[in-house]
């Protein structure tokens, strides 16, 4: 949909930068989740996602460049190159059909895994497939190509995993950057970039510096338990999102 009120347009525009780059900055993911959140109620989604992605890109990588010496990247290799190729599926299927059914299905799994994990704490596995990595990778990238959360299904797996939240977000926030060069690089091959969004993306700039900024000092302070327990909540939060 879109909105005519220009005051109306940016201060939704805006609202949406500062949250999803606050959430990014403090957990690591969940830019993309809050952004659609807002986004979609004014643009259409083959606007809103393509800007989507830009922006993850660019929340990502102040986080990651500013906790670099913190974090571990020891398992974002496998991850990364299968979501690398399962982008352009995803950004194919936004092109040509009508995703709602798709991110419905995907939203009731994320609140059902959410919900359970909320409720059994002690829950945890020990699993280090590199067919299941692969696949968990390539999921990921077509479901960032398809709704820009790219982010959501890595961050469920290694949830569950009891991983240290350094080893989490030093697999899955890369992951989030890597992929988001590579669905920007098939949206513009797609023509989705248009003239417009670059001064959507001039205007958000500012919010998104503060909002990262403001999200990193959160983080150091969030230990192991409480950052679980965010990025649950936001796991949740997103699957709400997508079946609304």
């Amino acid at each position: 949909m879109s909105v005519s009120d220009p005051s109306l347009y940016l201060l939704i525009l805006l609202s949406g930068a500062f949250l999803g780059a606050f959430v990014q900055g403090a957990t690591g993911f969940g830019s993309g989740l809050l952004i659609n959140a807002f986004w979609l109620h004014i643009m259409e989604p083959t606007h809103a996602i393509p800007l989507n992605v830009v922006t993850s890109l660019f929340i990502s990588g102040v986080p990651i460049y500013k906790l670099r010496k913190k974090l571990d990247f020891s398992k974002l290799k496998q991850f990364a190159i299968f979501g690398v190729v399962g982008i352009p599926i995803g950004m194919y299927l936004l092109v040509i059909s009508d995703p709602s059914k798709l991110k419905f299905s995907i939203g009731i799994l994320l609140v059902i895994y959410a919900l359970l994990m909320l409720k059994i704490s002690s829950f945890s596995i020990n699993v280090n497939n590199k067919s299941i990595n692969n696949l968990v990778g390539f999921i990921s990238g077509i479901i960032g190509g398809l709704t820009a959360l790219l982010g959501i299904i890595p961050v469920a797996w290694f949830s569950v995993q009891r991983l240290p939240k350094n080893t989490k977000r030093g697999t899955y926030e890369p992951f989030i950057f890597i992929t988001s060069i590579a669905a920007i690089i098939s949206f513009v091959f797609a023509g989705l970039y248009k003239i417009e969004m670059i001064f959507d993306l001039l205007k958000i700039i500012p919010a998104l510096l503060v909002g990262s900024w403001l999200g990193i000092k959160i983080y150091n302070k969030i230990n192991d338990n409480l950052f679980r327990k965010v990025v649950l909540g936001l796991i949740l939060l997103s699957g709400l999102f997508l079946v609304i």
